[in-house]
């Protein structure tokens, strides 16, 4: 069962409202040589982000911020399987599912907390190593220095569980090329460290265990000088192998099948025709894990998130954590979300009734509706961010 860990009093509220102690506060802080040492706390549920941990979060950056005496941050998960694997969905399901409206705030915090974390004025650095999913990589991404490793598995699989990739990440997916973009947000595929370092989601691969020695290093650092080039130098050793990028051999068949100008029915087209033609084995894996993909997938989402990141192109940060609440809202409020999270991490069938089935069932009008804001632009709980430009 998942817990939601109030960082302060390290106290773990359980679903059924019943309280535990805590061995550990799910939120760690340390100062080391003037850098902030923040450590997402909780391994046994690869550092999922609870709303208290958001909170928690928010609070401490804005002491990093204002305190003189901290000149840089360093973001890590605990434990040696994953940064952090995203929101904790589960409890966001759960709430939903008996009428509570809290699950908004948890990702107006969240949304507020990544774009602190883009804007933030001292260098952050973000030991990505092992699971960096969904609100992970709303964290990660923020980061000046993205360190990966040979275990990192990045990903923004969302629409698997008739979502969209959020937290910011219309944005920041869109360093890589369109097709690239729309392939990795639209299939949720995993990618290594050295993928991510290949398509600039990440800034280093190493190894783990270097990662593993980093405070030391840390200690012995000057701050006198240049800070982003000698936290580099922290991170990075003095001979340095990126492993093969895994997609690498890909790309042509990513950059034909996920034109810009395709629908994402002539996507699943193209790759139903290739595959009929009987390629290589290789190219035959490829072809079906992607097909397979975008074949089970929430329809309606996989249309509301293809056009999503082809507008956050176009939009400012503040703009996209704009578009992407208002899509969130609704989604969870009227679109396949529930069902997703049901089929997927609550009952475990692998059988989502998505609403429609299929993606020709899929109205252009009801994508629209979910891109249209529920907000009118003074009112919208993030009109804040950006201080100008407000999406209608």
């Amino acid at each position: 069962m998942n817990a939601v860990v109030n960082p302060r009093s390290a106290t773990a509220v359980m679903a059924d409202g019943s309280a535990e102690q805590a061995a550990e506060p799910a939120i760690l802080f340390r100062v080391l040589n003037r850098v902030a040492i923040i450590t997402l706390n909780r391994p046994t549920a690869l550092n999922a982000l609870s709303h208290p941990m958001v909170r928690e979060l928010a609070a401490l950056l804005e002491r990093c911020r204002t305190d003189d005496a901290i000149l840089a941050v360093v973001l890590r998960g605990a434990g040696e399987k994953g940064f952090c694997a995203g929101g904790d969905v589960r409890e966001l399901y759960r709430m939903k599912m008996r009428g509570e409206t809290g699950w908004q705030a948890f990702f107006i915090d969240e949304y507020r907390l990544d774009y602190a974390l883009h804007t933030f004025p001292k260098p952050i650095v973000a030991l990505l190593d092992g699971i960096t999913m969904g609100g992970g990589m709303g964290l990660g991404q923020a980061a000046r220095l993205r360190v990966v490793t040979e275990r990192t598995k990045i990903a923004m699989p969302e629409t698997r569980i008739g979502f969209l990739p959020d937290v910011g990440a219309t944005h920041f997916l869109a360093v890589m090329p369109v097709e690239v973009e729309l392939y990795v947000g639209l299939t949720g595929v995993t990618l290594s460290g050295a993928d991510a370092v290949r398509l600039q989601l990440a800034d280093l691969c190493v190894p783990a265990e270097w990662l593993a020695s980093f405070e030391e290093r840390l200690q012995r650092m000057s701050t006198d000088g240049e800070l982003l080039p000698a936290l580099r130098a922290v991170f990075e050793p003095p001979c340095n192998i990126v492993p093969h990028a895994v997609l690498g051999p890909f790309t042509q068949l990513i950059l034909r099948h996920f034109d810009r100008r395709s629908s994402v029915e002539r996507t699943v087209a193209t790759l139903r025709h290739d595959l009929e033609r009987e390629p290589p084995r290789e190219v035959r894996q490829w072809l079906q894990a992607t097909f397979d993909a975008l074949m089970s997938h929430s329809p309606t989402m996989l249309h509301v998130t293809r056009e999503a990141l082809l507008r956050g192109r176009q939009m400012t940060l503040a703009e996209c954590f704009r578009m992407e609440l208002g899509i969130v809202s609704r989604v969870i409020e009227e679109g396949d979300f529930c069902e997703g999270v049901r089929a997927h991490l609550v009952d475990k069938d692998r059988q989502p009734r998505w609403a429609p089935m299929t993606l020709a069932e899929v109205r252009s009008e009801r994508v629209r509706h979910f891109l249209a804001s529920p907000w009118r632009s003074e009112a919208h709980p993030l009109a804040a961010l950006g201080g100008t430009g407000l999406v209608d």
